[in-house]
């Protein structure tokens, strides 16, 4: 396998969200990204616990929080966090509330994202903003917020909104997020070029099932 497909695989959050995700396909998630040498496989919280015991420690595990739609009260996304912890991830991924946002209310989102952060238990807190539901100044604005949080990363789209990362969305993430913070582009990462422009614009992580799809179909 070519070296830059390595590094790019390096960098994919392996990804099942859909409702119907069954254990038999949690598993193969899990296989492949092992197999493939992925950053880790981000799957349902009700799949932590076997996924875990699954993997038993050869790919970092990631859930989702407050997932697809933010709007969960802060004290239910600190529970989900702790108990995803718990249960073994070794990453979350949760979802601002977007309605606070769009009434300006930064303080309320940062205080959050804060609290959340403070149930993860030291591990790895990544933030979605949905960018395709937010304008240009409130992204450049969330930007500011996560980097003040103590979250490791900014991430675009639950891929549950109706768009996913854009070029210009990850440009402008690193145009404004602080240094210590990372990028991840999530949802609509259709294959290897959009993943190399990703990268090259400043992106981290990939959260894409697509890019193993593709690297399985090269190997034919």
């Amino acid at each position: 396998m070519k070296q830059e497909i390595q590094e790019i695989l390096a960098k994919v959050d392996h990804t099942l969200l859909a409702q119907n995700a069954t254990w038999s396909e949690i598993q193969a998630i899990c296989d492949d990204g092992i197999r493939y040498g992925c950053a880790s496989v981000c799957i349902p919280a009700s799949y932590v616990k076997q996924a875990a015991a699954y993997a038993a420690g050869k790919i970092a595990i990631c859930t989702v929080i407050g997932f697809p739609n933010g709007y969960s009260t802060t004290a239910v996304k600190c529970f989900e966090a702790a108990d995803a912890v718990k249960n073994g991830a070794d990453e979350i991924d949760m979802v601002i509330n977007i309605g606070w946002v769009k009434d300006g209310l930064y303080d309320q989102v940062l205080e959050e994202i804060r609290a959340v952060k403070a149930h993860c238990g030291g591990k790895l807190l990544k933030v979605i903003i949905e960018t395709c539901l937010l304008t240009d100044e409130e992204k450049i604005e969330m930007c500011r917020v996560v980097s003040e949080s103590g979250a490791e990363f900014i991430k675009t789209s639950t891929g549950f909104g109706g768009g996913g990362a854009t070029r210009e969305d990850i440009a402008l993430f690193k145009a404004h997020v602080s240094p210590h913070v990372k990028i991840k582009a999530a949802g609509g990462i259709a294959g290897l070029d959009d993943a190399r422009d990703f990268v090259a614009l400043g992106a981290d992580r990939l959260g894409t099932s697509r890019i193993v799809k593709t690297v399985k179909m090269m190997e034919k």
